[in-house]
C-alpha cells in the first residue's frame, strides 16, 4: 500500500522490481486487496519493441484504500476543539458534544424505536455497529451492559470527555431510562460499557387511582430509588437519566 501511495497507478511487474519478490507473489497480495476493496485495477497499453500493445493493469488505491493510510484527522479534529474551548470557554465543547450525540442519536433512532423496548439495546448494538462502533450486549443478573469495542473518536474523546457524557445521555434518552457509564476506551478501559440496571419489582410504587380514599387522604411517596441494582452509580463515572428531548427536536 505505502508504494501505491508514493507512485501512484502500478503494474505488477513495477512493484515486483520495487520489493523484490517475484510478479506472482505480488499477484497474490493485488488480488487479496482487490478484493477487500482497498485497490483497484485500470487497463493501459504497454508498447513492445516492435510497436505492438498489449493491455497491462495497473493498480491503484480506492477511497477506502485511501482512509486506510496514515492520516491525522484525529490530530486535526483535537486542534480544532481545543481552538473552539480557547476561543468560546468550555461551554462550547459541551455544546458541540451535545449536537454530536443528537446527531448520531437521529441516525439511529427509527431502528431503535421500531422494536419493543426489551429489544432495544440489541437494536442500538446492531446500528451503533453500522456506525462504527463494533458494539455487543452482555445480560447479566444486574442488567444489561451494551460494550463498544470500537471507539471512532477515542483519541480526541481521551482529551475532550464531554463525548463520551454526551454519548451517554444519548443513550438514556433512546433507552428512556436511567443508564451507567462503567468504562470507556478513552480512559483506558479495553471496551466502553454502559449499564442498563434491573429495576427490582420491589422498587416500583404503583399509585392509587384517581379519587380513591387513599388518594384523597394523602399524598403518595414518590418512587423509590433503584438500591438492588449493581453496581453502585456512585463508584463509577457517568450516570444518564433520560431527559424531557423530545423526538420533534430531532
Amino acid at each position: 500500500m505505502r508504494l501505491l501511495l508514493e507512485r501512484g497507478p502500478s503494474t505488477a511487474a513495477d512493484l515486483s522490481h520495487e520489493l523484490g519478490l517475484s510478479p506472482a507473489a505480488v499477484r497474490r497480495h493485488l488480488d487479496a486487496m482487490t478484493s477487500d476493496g482497498t485497490i483497484t485495477t485500470t487497463s493501459t497499453v504497454v508498447r513492445g519493441p516492435r510497436g505492438r500493445g498489449r493491455p497491462a493493469r495497473r493498480y491503484t488505491l480506492t477511497e477506502a484504500g485511501h482512509q486506510a493510510g496514515p492520516t491525522a484527522y484525529s490530530d486535526l479534529a483535537a486542534g480544532a476543539l481545543s481552538f473552539l474551548a480557547d476561543a468560546c470557554g468550555p461551554d462550547a465543547i459541551a455544546e458541540f458534544a451535545r449536537a454530536r450525540g443528537v446527531d448520531l442519536e437521529r441516525q439511529i433512532r427509527d431502528e431503535v424505536v421500531a422494536v419493543p423496548p426489551a429489544e432495544r439495546p440489541e437494536a442500538i448494538a446492531a446500528a451503533m455497529t453500522q456506525a462504527g462502533y463494533t458494539a455487543s450486549v452482555s445480560e447479566l443478573p444486574t442488567g444489561t451492559q451494551i460494550c463498544q469495542h470500537h471507539c471512532p473518536v477515542q483519541h480526541v474523546a481521551e482529551r475532550f470527555p464531554a463525548l463520551c457524557e454526551a454519548e451517554t445521555a444519548m443513550l438514556a434518552r433512546l433507552l428512556d431510562t436511567h443508564v451507567q457509564r462503567l468504562a470507556t476506551i478513552a480512559h483506558g478501559d479495553g471496551v466502553c460499557t454502559t449499564h442498563i440496571p434491573v429495576i427490582p419489582v420491589e422498587a416500583i410504587t404503583v399509585f392509587p387511582a384517581a379519587g380513591s380514599a387513599v388518594a384523597a387522604g394523602s399524598t403518595p411517596a414518590g418512587p423509590a430509588s433503584v438500591s438492588g441494582a449493581q453496581p453502585d452509580p456512585a463508584a463509577s463515572g457517568q450516570t444518564s437519566q433520560p431527559s424531557n428531548f423530545s423526538e420533534g427536536s430531532l
